[in-house]
């Protein structure tokens, strides 16, 4: 057996949490999925397998993964051995042609988790995220649902993914007023390259003692080293296959991330993708990083990331090269209300200080 893992409490649940999750968003390829990956069983079984013996306890996966077929393949590999794992799955997103096959109406959400349960062959989901904000339902409505939920056993906790900061507090604000669970995690993208999620996300996470979960931690695979400014996309590559997601507003700066990536790892002997890894590792409030390979090279490659420590100065030429501007009213804050910030609000402008 090999371990070589950090576990991290998640917010202020007592759950604990291994610092590299396991994505199964390339489990079954179904649909446009095809273009990330076409795991089936035997393939995804032996990368579980892989992921467990390095101490990996967090798998992820939606409902809308391959329409359902990923959940299934995991579900399938983790017979048996259920118990000893954690496993998130979300719901929000359309899943069919009717009225009610998307959001997260009482409705819709009951009956996707009830679905999902049967498809992951197991009596209960350790974490269920909301998808995606769903402006038409009210919010007592969904907190309402996720509470019943909780109380039939069938979710542990909850949470939620790709919420603006409004809408992570107002879900927050009615949990608390009306006596349902709250939200523990929020799942979010966040990397170099898109720091966005420093104005107000983080902070939030640190205020409210929540966990983050980061998906895509390596843009796609754009941070991992093996792209680089005027080489033609690697083959095999998500981009090569068309996959579009995120969206990259400023190339120019994106090439200059990897340029200082590829200058670090080559000076440590290490990747790039561990560089970016461990740079999202140290930032405020982050449990873990949500990771799916093609093969096991790439997972045996993130792994070693866990343990990896940038220096002061090393952290500093990424901040620098990646930062993002301090828009309105951050600007104002950093001008007169830096005496009396909190933890969570350093947790936006610490950078910008040392810088």
């Amino acid at each position: 057996m090999e371990k070589m893992m950090e576990y991290r409490t998640l917010g202020r649940s007592g759950l604990k949490v291994s610092a590299i999750t396991m994505g199964t968003f390339t489990f079954g390829g179904k649909g446009p999925f095809a273009m990330v990956g076409q795991q089936g069983v035997d393939e995804a079984r032996r990368l579980v397998d892989l992921c467990i013996d390095h101490g990996v306890n967090l798998f992820d996966t939606a409902n809308m993964y391959s329409n359902g077929l990923a959940e299934e393949i995991l579900g399938e590999v983790l017979e048996g051995r259920r118990e000893s794992v954690l496993v998130t799955s979300k719901a929000r997103m359309r899943i069919g042609d009717g009225p009610n096959d998307e959001g997260v109406s009482r409705f819709h959400l009951i009956r996707e988790c009830e679905r999902s349960l049967k498809r992951l062959r197991t009596d209960h989901i350790d974490i269920y995220y909301m998808h995606e904000w769903d402006g038409t339902t009210p919010v007592e409505e969904k907190m309402a649902a996720l509470d019943t939920l909780v109380q039939q056993g069938k979710v542990r906790y909850v949470g939620c993914s790709n919420y603006s900061g409004w809408h992570v507090m107002k879900s927050l604000m009615v949990a608390e007023r009306d006596r349902r669970p709250r939200f523990v995690t929020q799942q979010i993208h966040y990397t170099l390259e898109a720091r966005e999620a420093e104005y107000e996300l983080l902070p939030i996470s640190v205020d409210q003692g929540l966990g983050v979960l980061v998906w895509s931690p390596l843009a796609a695979g754009l941070l991992s080293g093996k792209h680089r400014r005027g080489q033609p996309t690697p083959e095999g590559s998500r981009q090569f296959a068309g996959w579009t997601e995120p969206p990259i507003r400023d190339p120019e700066k994106l090439w200059n991330i990897v340029d200082v990536l590829v200058e670090i790892a080559e000076a440590r002997g290490v990747s790039a993708a561990q560089i970016a890894l461990a740079w999202l590792l140290a930032r405020p409030g982050v449990s873990s990083l949500v990771v799916g390979g093609r093969n096991e090279a790439q997972f045996r490659d993130n792994f070693k990331a866990v343990d990896l420590k940038l220096t002061v100065e090393e952290s500093a030429r990424l901040n620098e090269v990646s930062q993002v501007p301090l828009i309105y009213p951050y600007w104002h804050q950093d001008n007169f209300a830096k005496d009396r910030f909190s933890e969570a609000d350093w947790a936006l402008h610490r950078d910008y200080q040392q810088a």
